[in-house]
């Protein structure tokens, strides 16, 4: 079976590599300080922040094994899971790690909005590479936090202080979650979905598994759901369902204009009824698909 760490608290992570505890729902985790650090594959409870400076380690998250790359910010969420089971083996590793619980978040303006940081729902192969200059500005709000965390324990102002670095780590994040979509676009983000559909129709696919999803496309593209999902619409202005319907569509008409019958195009799609095609077809193109020859 495998060695997991349940990290139901922001100390379970600290208290397993040596560091020491600062807070009940908060933890700041300096590697550089460590002397027997090991691997680790957890399951979060928590909210998490890892700002690797090296990493030469090659991780388990989401469905795969992923390099983590040094100079990047990797972000995780309850109910995640990720890391390298524990050999024994002594590791070194430079950054911070910062945790924080979802207890803290009550009743604050991010409790409401945490959800909308997709960044958080990220597989490690998407995690955000922010320029040396703005990876020590990370760095030093970390280090920040930690420094309240100790000389402050006590102090009623404590929670807002370290709430406000953290919400400010978090718009940061947003900033280098956001110039990476202009990145993908620059790399023919938009063909490479659409070599993803033509080859899942090439390949039969719809005869077993019916029409392509979001999940799927965003699979075979070594993507999160929403990461993908935030790509098409940042391109687009649209979401990822209404972009594969788009395409099933334009698909659609070409073939109807070659003569084939309405049936045999919802069959060739993988659409299970005819009637979900035609509906489909009438909301994208204003009729039904059998007009489509008379035009």
């Amino acid at each position: 079976m495998e060695n997991v760490l349940k990290v139901q608290s922001v100390n379970d992570y600290a208290e397993f590599v040596g560091a020491p505890v600062l807070h009940p729902l908060v933890s700041v985790v300096h590697y550089d300080e460590l002397e027997q650090c090991r691997h680790c594959l957890c399951e979060y409870g928590v909210y998490g922040l890892f700002l690797m400076e090296e990493s030469p380690y090659t991780i388990q998250y989401g469905q795969g094994a992923h390099k983590v790359q040094s100079g990047s910010l990797m972000c995780v969420a309850p109910g995640q899971k990720g890391g390298i089971t524990d050999n024994g083996e002594i590791i070194h590793i430079k950054g911070w790690v910062l945790l924080f619980h979802p207890d803290l978040l009550p009743g604050t303006i991010l409790e409401r909005i945490i959800k909308d940081y997709h960044f958080f729902s990220y597989y490690s192969n998407e995690a955000l590479l922010p320029t040396r200059e703005e990876w020590l500005r990370l760095e030093r709000c970390i280090a920040a936090i930690r420094k309240e965390l100790i000389d402050y324990p006590q102090d009623p102002h404590l929670r807002r202080i370290v709430l406000s670095y953290i919400s400010l780590l978090l718009e940061f994040a947003s900033r280098f979650y956001e110039r990476q979509f202009s990145v993908q676009e620059k790399d023919g983000f938009g063909r490479k979905i659409k070599a993803v559909l033509d080859r899942y129709y090439v390949e039969g696919r719809q005869t077993c598994d019916g029409v392509p999803g979001v999940r799927y496309c965003a699979g075979e593209l070594c993507l999160s759901p929403n990461y993908f999902g935030d790509l098409v619409r940042a391109r687009t202005g649209g979401s990822a369902t209404q972009y594969i319907r788009r395409y099933l569509m334009e698909k659609a008409r070409g073939m109807l204009l070659e003569g084939q019958a309405v049936s045999a195009v919802s069959d060739a799609l993988g659409f299970g009824y005819p009637q979900h095609f035609t509906r489909m077809f009438k909301k994208e193109f204003g009729m039904a698909p059998s007009k489509i020859q008379d035009t």
